[in-house]
């Protein structure tokens, strides 16, 4: 996944290609490590990104600009004061190592033309951006590197720029066929042929590493001291055939992304076919709309897992506190519960007031609740007469029979809010970009749970967010859709379904509504079954076998007052029983 160095050669050689000539018109710097150069060329322009993040350095044009803070940093005046008008004479890659220098010609305040280096170094956490003149002193970097954060190589200004500390590997394009296949023939250890390959070359990644020893031995991890003669031999073929790629700028951008669902995987420069049918290749127009489109894919995907986390760290933390609460109410019902000694104890002091004196601590009483009729003994309130110890016990009877019936409507209501938090976890699940996690956001801070970042008049201006349903089509053409949350729920049963359309839930399993679109039609039995599946597939039973599913028509579905999203009540309906199959659910999606 790193951009390795035979890419980013493919990068800057179409880089070069576009800017050499240009001059840099502007300069931002919208990130702490991160830069947009603005270079004008003859027809037109480009914006050039150049990104030192630890996580994701790389250089590629990109089409529109970033947000910039209000005052440039003091990296990005220096580079307007020294580059802002410069003529971009090459950029060039040196020595298959993942950095790239950028040539200007600039003249200085006094008229005197100059050269100034911009190096780009995408090293991971090494990864940096400095500034030298012409006599090969640093002017500046985006990151300085002191003697305590580098005993081995500092970046400051005043000091010579030297480049990155060489690998110990060799360098594919300087070395002969015959050199390669020497190297490959005296391999006897037992590590395997891609790990030997991405440890005796430099600037290859283990992508690429990967894919020449499947090309070459039909695998990637065989070990080296068990290649045939006629594996090292094809071994030694494919690597001269990719240094030949290389030389004569034969490489293609390639994005690689998983067949199941589109997501992107990887990027390289040739064809991959390690994966077989489990990835597919999308060549690319350039090799920057390549990069761009990857990391952008890759951002949007960390940003929703990231957002999806917080948001069902907040939802399973208010679902613990619910279930801690429904266990205390629990054990207090179960205590009030066993009020009727209370209305016991009344009963007999009651019968047996004109033998207790006043202030005695304890009575002895015939208990004729009990069919044996035992003396008991009973504790009295020295405080109290002994008519009102008989009221102090009818009164705790009728609090723990009050209690009895709040406390089953609370716990009634509890049991409600864990099966909406439930539905909201699944709905979370079900999100496949930020506009659904928007909306789910939307409708949490509409029930409470999430704090508004913005002020209630603001939020009753805001438009609600409009996300899209799953829509899907069965094979014998009705349509279908299914909620990805409980807003979304609400608005396909209730304000877009007709009454004479099917709608779909898991019976007393979480999932989503789905409705199955009639059109005045009666629905066939197939778009029955297959509707069910995708209710099916769209709940918490995802995976199981034989789930029930309720059906009925949306006319009987009905929502209380009150409810919380996603929340309806039914009494006419049918179940069926189904099983759904990912394949055959897949198939029918539309979007």
């Amino acid at each position: 996944m790193p951009l390795d160095a035979v890419c980013l050669l493919a990068t800057v050689r179409e880089i070069s290609t576009r800017m050499a000539g240009g001059r840099i018109d502007k300069i931002y710097q919208p990130e702490r490590d991160e830069l947009v150069l603005s270079v004008r060329l003859m027809r037109g322009g480009v914006k050039l990104l150049l990104s030192v993040g630890a996580g994701a350095p790389r250089m590629h044009f990109i089409e529109t600009g970033r947000e910039n803070p209000a005052a440039p940093p003091m990296f990005c005046m220096l580079l307007r004061k020294h580059l802002q008008g410069a003529k971009i004479v090459s950029v060039t890659s040196p020595d298959m190592e993942r950095m790239a220098i950028i040539e200007c010609d600039t003249v200085d305040e006094m008229g005197i033309p100059s050269k100034k280096y911009l190096a780009v170094e995408m090293m991971g956490k090494y990864s940096n951006i400095i500034l030298y003149g012409e006599d090969g002193r640093i002017l500046d970097a985006i990151k300085r590197v002191d003697g305590d954060t580098s005993g081995k190589r500092q970046v400051l200004p005043g000091l010579f720029y030297r480049m990155p500390p060489p690998q110990d590997k060799v360098n594919l394009l300087e070395v002969s066929q015959a050199g390669i296949a020497a190297a490959i023939k005296n391999a006897d250890d037992d590590t395997a042929a891609d790990r030997w390959l991405l440890s005796h070359f430099k600037g290859l990644s283990p992508l690429l590493c990967r894919e020449l020893a499947c090309r070459a031995c039909g695998e990637t991890a065989k070990p080296m001291c068990d290649l045939t003669d006629g594996e090292r031999s094809s071994l030694a073929d494919v690597l001269a055939d990719f240094v030949q790629m290389i030389e004569d700028n034969r490489m293609k951008p390639y994005l690689l992304t998983h067949a199941e669902d589109g997501s992107v995987f990887d990027f390289t420069v040739m064809p991959v076919t390690q994966y077989g049918d489990l990835m597919h290749n999308q060549q690319t127009d350039s090799f920057s709309q390549l990069l761009a489109e990857f990391y952008e894919k890759k951002s949007s995907m960390e940003h929703i897992r990231r957002r999806a986390q917080n948001m069902t760290h907040t939802i399973q933390n208010a679902r613990d506190r619910m279930r801690r609460k429904l266990a205390a109410q629990r054990q207090e019902l179960s205590r009030s519960q066993n009020r009727d000694k209370y209305k016991r104890r009344g009963d007999l002091i009651t019968a047996n007031l004109y033998q207790i004196e006043p202030g005695a601590r304890k009575v002895r009483v015939i208990d004729y609740y009990d069919p044996a009729c035992p003396e008991v003994e009973l504790d009295l309130d020295i405080r109290l007469s002994p008519q009102q110890n008989a009221q102090k016990q009818f009164k705790l009877y009728t609090k723990a029979k009050n209690a009895e019936e709040k406390l089953t409507e609370q716990i009634a209501q509890g049991k409600q809010e864990l099966a909406y938090l439930d539905s909201v976890l699944e709905s979370i699940s079900e999100a496949e970009n930020l506009t659904d996690l928007a909306q789910i956001n939307e409708e949490l801070v509409n029930t409470g749970y999430l704090s508004a970042k913005q002020d209630k008049k603001k939020r009753r201006r805001a438009k609600p967010v409009q996300g899209k349903p799953f829509h899907y089509r069965t094979s014998d053409g009705f349509d279908v859709f299914a909620g990805k949350n409980n807003t979304q729920n609400d608005l396909l049963t209730l304000k877009t379904a007709f009454k004479s359309d099917m709608w779909f839930h898991t019976q007393k399993i979480h999932g989503s509504h789905v409705i199955l679109v009639c059109d005045g039609r009666d629905p066939t039995n197939e778009a029955m079954t297959e509707a069910a599946e995708i209710a099916a597939w769209h709940s918490q039973a995802r995976g199981s076998a034989q789930i029930p599913v309720d059906y009925s028509q949306v006319r009987n579905i009905k929502k209380p007052n009150g409810a919380k999203p996603g929340m309806v009540i039914y009494h006419v309906y049918q179940t069926a029983f189904v099983t759904p199959d990912e394949k055959k659910i897949e198939k029918m999606r539309i979007e």
